[in-house]
């Protein structure tokens, strides 16, 4: 049997609502179970030629589906499935996004150094808390509230201060794209080490894992 524009109209809106559906749910994981703040962002649109636009509206937008959406209503921690579903249906397709500062801040480097990052923190037993994966290659290491404003001062001690390092910090006033939602049109956010219970609240202190970072990525740029 062949399929009918109906039968196609109906697998469209069902694919909708089971993306609209993955959505809410991880915007409630990241409200009620990792006690994150949540906040619907804009989107990047293909347009002709190649261009990516925002779907912000913004000609001239600096960051095409990378930033909050001015009239997008934010979610406080705690907020609970059916708040999620109320504030996703006035903006519906949004991205994903957790503002950095308040539970905690990121520690950006390239993926390749991160991963060997990652792997020699493991060994070594320190504490770890999420680490985030772009599709643009970078690894985002979530650390405590703080980091971005001691990160020259924590380098400068462990004398990486004149060194030219591919390490930035995030912090208060940056939103971080969350998976899975997209980011700018590149693809996918993922989960290099994914949250959980015991990290997703009390991410490490940044002077602990900064040292092996700046190594790491040192090494990656000789």
């Amino acid at each position: 049997m062949g399929f009918t524009i109906g039968g196609i109209r109906e697998i469209r809106s069902g694919s909708r609502r089971r993306a609209r559906s993955t959505e809410i749910s991880a915007v409630a994981e990241y409200t009620g179970l990792w006690g994150w703040d949540v906040a619907p962002g804009a989107r990047a649109v293909r347009a002709g030629s190649g261009r990516t636009d925002c779907s912000c509206g913004a000609a001239d937008c600096p960051s095409p589906g990378a930033h909050p959406l001015a009239f997008g209503e934010e979610l406080a921690a705690g907020a609970t499935w059916e708040k999620a579903g109320v504030v996703w249906a006035e903006t519906p397709g949004a991205a994903i996004l957790l503002p950095v500062g308040r539970s905690f801040d990121v520690l950006d480097v390239p993926e390749a150094a991160g991963r060997n990052a990652l792997a020699r923190l493991e060994r070594m037993g320190l504490p770890l808390g999420p680490v985030a994966l772009t599709p643009t290659g970078r690894a985002q290491f979530f650390v405590a509230p703080g980091a971005a404003g001691q990160l020259p001062d924590l380098l400068y001690r462990m004398g990486w201060d004149d060194a030219a390092l591919d390490l930035r910090p995030l912090g208060p006033g940056d939103h971080l794209t969350a998976p899975p939602s997209d980011l700018g049109g590149h693809g996918p956010m993922r989960w290099l080490r994914p949250p959980t219970l015991d990290t997703a609240d009390r991410p490490p202190q940044a002077r602990l894992m900064v040292g092996i970072l700046a190594y790491v990525c040192h090494r990656s740029a000789a």
